[in-house]
């Protein structure tokens, strides 16, 4: 018997509440399908399932809150013929690789039929987004749209008659998670702060070029450009690609960078752009356009909250000059980028104005020091005077 648990969708969130199930008992899945919808502090997050088998058993409630850890559904293991009605055990809930204390552990309860669909329903993500401010059941809810998709409309007219909680009351509960993490992160992990100047000419003068004959819809942006050279810098540098879990650094093969992206109602989150640095710059642009769409749209997919390695900052569009973020655990790194602004410079003894960028590093001195940190940066700079090899 397979356990299906909430997994952990960042540093700031310890429990999660059960939204919708995508799948009802004796449905086959495969790893990678999404089985359920849980909202968090942040968003109401697409949760993917990791391994393939078949459901056996719903244990969580629509509406439920449960810890991190917590199990969730019993799943077949593929060829596993199902146990008889009275000899399935009753998992515990878990926190994590060891058991919560008992006080701390949600009732596991079979869900009853209703809240378990025997197809996926289709919901448009303002629709979701608008239930979770409203408190509305998807599952009671009948869909007008294309392929009786539910829409907004249709979550406003279910929930007619109800007074819906203030979403200044969701951005203060963020806020809080938010804090949460930071003072984690302060307290647990020494940091160091780098910071340089990058001459942007050649990447500006390339991009110029570049978008010459793309449609407005397809132009590339400088903030691909950064997020394609953190990529390539990662390589060269490894120590600053990774989680410190349990004391120890594992070092990820491929550069999953978080992209921080503020949300309408405030707050932030940083969900994952997946191996960045083997991907063109136009595919990568399509991403990161679908990623802030979706992030402020309240729809983002469990593997996106878990799986960054590193987070990116980029407050240029705020008018900010530079940014010394704080990490993000358990990343050992966290790369940010301010205005790009014309600035004196001198080069071969002749002064000009130069666009210029300031990229700062925040690093975990357990895993590298400033000598390394500082030739990270150095080849981030790099990578940007060649923006056609990018």
């Amino acid at each position: 018997m397979l356990e299906f648990t909430l997994p952990s969708l960042g540093a700031d969130m310890d429990e999660g509440k059960l939204v919708q199930w995508q799948v009802a008992p004796g449905q086959p899945v495969k790893k990678g399908d999404v089985v359920a919808v849980v909202d968090t502090t942040k968003a109401a997050v697409d949760v993917e399932i990791w391994f393939d088998g078949t459901v056996h058993q719903l244990l969580t409630e629509v509406g439920e809150t449960v810890p991190v850890g917590a199990v969730m559904a019993l799943l077949l293991a593929p060829g596993e013929a199902a146990p008889p009605p009275d000899a399935a055990p009753r998992p515990a809930a878990k926190t994590g690789a060891a058991a919560a204390p008992a006080a701390a552990v949600a009732p596991v309860r079979a869900a009853t039929p209703t809240t378990a669909p025997t197809s996926r329903q289709r919901v448009s993500p303002a629709a979701r987004q608008r239930a979770l401010e409203l408190g509305v059941d998807l599952a009671r809810i009948a869909g007008s749209g294309i392929d009786r998709a539910v829409t907004r409309e249709d979550v406003d007219r279910a929930a007619a008659g109800r007074a819906a909680p203030a979403p200044a009351e969701r951005a203060v509960e963020m806020r809080k998670a938010i804090a949460a993490a930071m003072s984690r992160s302060k307290r647990e992990i020494p940091h160091y702060y780098l910071s340089e100047p990058v001459p942007m000419r050649r990447a500006l003068d390339w991009l110029r070029v570049a978008n010459a004959d793309r449609p407005v819809t397809a132009r590339l942006l400088p903030a691909v450009l950064l997020l394609k050279a953190v990529a390539l810098a990662l390589r060269d540098y490894p120590e600053m690609n990774g989680l410190y879990v349990d004391g120890r650094f594992s070092a990820s093969p491929a550069a999953h960078i978080g992209v921080a992206i503020s949300l309408r109602q405030g707050g932030l989150v940083a969900p994952a752009l997946h191996d960045v640095g083997s991907k063109p710059l136009d595919a990568l642009m399509r991403e990161l356009a679908d990623l802030v769409r979706r992030c402020r749209a309240g729809s983002l997919r469990s593997s996106e909250m878990a799986d960054p390695t590193i987070t990116v900052t980029n407050l240029g569009d705020q008018g900010v000059q530079s940014v010394l973020g704080v990490i993000y655990p358990p990343q050992v790194a966290l790369v940010g980028f301010g205005r790009i602004a014309e600035m004196p410079w001198v080069d071969q003894g002749r002064l000009s104005a130069m666009p210029m960028l300031s990229a700062s590093l925040s690093a975990d001195h357990r895993v590298s020091d400033g000598h390394r940190g500082g030739l990270f940066l150095a080849r981030l700079r790099e990578q940007l005077q060649r923006p056609e090899e990018l």
